[in-house]
């Protein structure tokens, strides 16, 4: 094992034995549909945002696109999006400098001129309670708050500054045109998405030689209004569409656009907030950087419909319920909490 890898199957040892123990005794029991969801491929809208500059009939076709794309699969892309390639490529060579820091650093938060990442690591699943529960990744959780705060010069602070800025601007856009698509006010992202609540998550999968016994992140929704995810080559990224698991290939220079569960019900289940996970990779590591676009807690969500398909509730009623259901069934339940 490499000196910066977690130790997963030391940590989660009981975990694994368990889990081989019973497959012995029923003759197989690997995740089920891994090899059948590499075979289902298909290709996620593409949406070229260099159109709403055009203004007129363009830009506003360019925003159906997005709304369409939100509406049908929860799941698009974007080009000229506004992040460079330039950027791009520098927040994944930083981000994989601070990954290959020594592990036992990692968690203590001794990454050489990287104080900001202290408290942010996270890796495995400490609420798993079977081996599908386990996710064989690590990652950074970091605030924008904290990013813009930094006071020290390093190559992934600055970075991490300028990624941030660009793609918060980007999250804030297309959240203003889906909300103008279903007649909401645009400027309530402004007045409740703040920087403390808002965070990226640096991610690394490393190469997991059990394969495919464990996810490399499980099955879930995403708990905000949308995510922002920039994927490196490797690819694992995988959605649910009709009850089919299809795998998202990785494609220079885009970024994908994920609605989150707080859209979906603010929007009514206009928008679709998709299931979604990454499979682990027996041979390569994967990195990725998402961005998380998150209300205060304190916001109300609501929908503006005549007959509401999901109650009243707060963000922090909704981060607090999906926090009990992971530690009492080791799993997310989400939205089905807050039916009417």
């Amino acid at each position: 094992m490499d000196p910066f890898d977690p130790p997963f199957r030391e940590t989660y040892k009981t975990l694994f034995d368990n889990h081989f123990k019973n497959e012995l005794s029923t003759k197989g029991n690997k995740i089920e549909d891994l090899q059948e969801a590499n075979e289902c491929e298909f290709e996620l809208p593409l949406v070229d945002l260099s159109r709403l500059s055009q203004g007129g009939i363009e830009s506003e076709k360019c925003k159906q696109e997005i709304a369409k794309a939100s509406q049908e699969w929860g799941f698009f892309q974007v080009i000229n999006h506004g992040v460079s390639h330039e950027v791009l490529e520098n927040m994944r060579s930083e981000q994989v400098k601070t990954f290959k820091k020594p592990f036992h650093d990692k968690v203590n938060g001794q990454c050489d001129q990287l104080d900001f990442l202290a408290g942010s690591y996270r890796w495995g699943t400490p609420s798993a309670t079977c081996l599908r529960q386990l996710a064989w990744s690590e990652a950074f959780h970091v605030p924008l708050s904290e990013i813009s705060a930094i006071d020290g010069v390093t190559g992934l602070s600055t970075t991490m500054k300028e990624y941030t800025n660009i793609v918060s601007i980007l999250a804030e856009k297309l959240a203003e045109i889906l909300a103008e698509k279903i007649g909401q006010k645009p400027k309530f992202f402004e007045e409740n998405c703040v920087p403390s609540m808002c965070y990226i998550r640096m991610s690394r999968y490393p190469s997991c030689p059990v394969s495919p016994h464990v996810f490399g992140l499980m099955p879930h929704t995403d708990s905000d209004f949308l995510t922002i995810l920039h994927q490196d080559h490797i690819g694992g990224l995988q959605l649910l569409k009709n009850g089919k698991w299809i795998a998202v290939n990785p494609k220079q220079e885009t970024l994908i656009v994920i609605i989150g569960d707080l859209f979906q019900a603010w929007s009514n289940g206009t928008y679709k907030s998709v299931e979604h996970r990454v499979v682990a990779n027996k041979l390569f590591e994967r990195f990725s950087t998402a961005y998380f676009l998150c209300p205060s807690y304190d916001t109300i969500i609501e929908s503006c419909d005549e007959t509401p398909v999901y109650r009243r509730f707060s963000f922090k009623e909704f981060r607090q319920q999906v926090q009990e259901d992971v530690k009492n069934y080791g799993h997310k339940i989400g939205l089905s909490r807050f039916l009417l």
